[in-house]
């Protein structure tokens, strides 16, 4: 059965996200407190539409391209970055979904605002059965598992034909233990929790070959003329990615614009802070920091999206450029975040005041492995210096 939708604009969808401003902010301590997105805050993210934004149309959905992803997360991270974050990933599980055989996803599309969670990680082990394969191990840092449907997962392949290898598959969460290990000092709101399986059977058509997926080998045949459906992963990934990045260091700035007409410089002669020219430094340093990360955002997002619609490969060095955007977007914006946090005083260390849990958020962010900046940004010079890439992450 297909479906039809009306597919909202991307204006539509970005102000939709905007308008759930209230309820992500009402909801952000909460999340930090029980490290898990509100359960509210899930519903309001459906009632968007935000789960369907990399769903395909015949099952309802909007195939929204990158473009849209970021300029919506970008919304969503001037709420709440833990909400933004979880949207963020599942919305690049959901895409890994579409390259799987098309009735694997008339399987998964068929709950509606289906959520995908997921990992790049390797960390488990599967073996070879009649029909299908075995899968046991753990997996970290799953982003949304506690609100999943189904767990998108990686494991190495070992047989008695072949060499090891990484296979990825999809598994429904309900067949995956959870690990309630999620203890950390940022994006507590996220629930990344652990995931294990003990003796989980797969059916080999859910399962595909990591190597041909890096590759570009994908195995759906109806969303092959699609232009989302036909871009490399990791540049997808990292386009995904970004708009949290951007919503947050913009909600730094708000949060402190907010506060500065009530705020002096405590031991010095300014009544306000807004005199004060160190504090004019500040604001247009960290200002110009999020336009230069906005910047790379969007460069990242045109190339994914242009090179879609045209059918054409990425380039080696696109590739790792795409990489060195999201590693640039992540920089620019902890140093706008640094800057107003310090800005911000003594008083912004109290619980209730946001800028706190903005600055350690976007320290998370920062030291997440794919998003690290000083690892995308050599990765970009060993291209540039006209050397292979030392990762099948590209």
């Amino acid at each position: 059965m297909v479906l039809t939708t009306d597919v909202p604009t991307r204006e539509q969808l970005v102000r939709r996200a905007a308008e759930l401003a209230p309820v992500l902010q009402k909801n952000a301590a909460w999340s930090e407190e029980n490290r898990r997105i509100h359960d509210e805050s899930i519903e309001a993210l459906a009632d968007a539409g935000v789960f369907k934004m990399r769903v395909p149309t015949r099952y309802g959905g909007y195939e929204s391209d990158t473009r849209t992803l970021v300029d919506v997360a970008s919304e969503l991270g001037r709420a709440d970055g833990s909400t933004s974050w979880v949207a963020s990933v599942y919305w690049i599980p959901t895409w890994m979904t579409c390259l799987f055989p098309d009735e694997v996803q008339d399987e998964v599309f068929s709950t509606p605002d289906v959520r995908v969670c997921g990992t790049l990680s390797p960390t488990a082990m599967a073996a070879p059965v009649d029909g299908g394969v075995v899968v046991n191990g753990k997996w970290g840092f799953i982003s949304g598992a506690l609100h999943s449907h189904w767990q998108e997962i990686v494991a190495i392949l070992v047989g008695p034909d072949s060499e090891p290898y990484p296979i990825m598959a999809l598994v429904p969460s309900s067949e995956l233990q959870v690990v309630d290990d999620w203890y950390t000092a940022g994006l507590k709101g996220t629930g990344s929790v652990s995931t294990i399986a003990q003796d989980v059977f797969i059916p080999s058509e859910r399962v595909l070959p990591l190597p041909a997926v890096l590759q570009e080998q994908y195995a759906s045949k109806l969303n092959a003329a699609s232009p989302i459906y036909r871009s490399p992963l990791l540049p997808v990934a990292s386009a995904s990615s970004v708009g949290t990045v951007v919503g947050l260091a913009k909600a730094a700035s708000e949060a402190f614009f907010q506060r500065l007409p009530e705020r002096k410089i405590t031991y010095t002669g300014y009544a306000a802070q807004s005199e004060a020219p160190l504090t004019h430094l500040q604001v247009a340093d960290a200002t110009m920091k999020i336009d230069e990360a906005e910047f790379h955002a969007h460069r990242l997002a045109t190339l994914v999206d242009s090179k879609g619609v045209e059918g054409v490969p990425l380039t080696l060095e696109e590739r790792a450029r795409a990489r060195a955007d999201m590693g640039a977007v992540c920089r620019l914006a902890k140093e706008a975040v640094d800057i107003f946090a310090l800005a911000s005083g003594g008083s912004s260390i109290y619980s209730d005041v946001p800028i706190q849990r903005i600055t350690r958020d976007i320290q998370a962010v920062n030291l997440h492995a794919l998003m690290h900046p000083n690892t995308n940004a050599e990765l970009y010079g060993r291209i540039l210096c006209g050397l292979e890439p030392n990762t099948f992450y590209i």
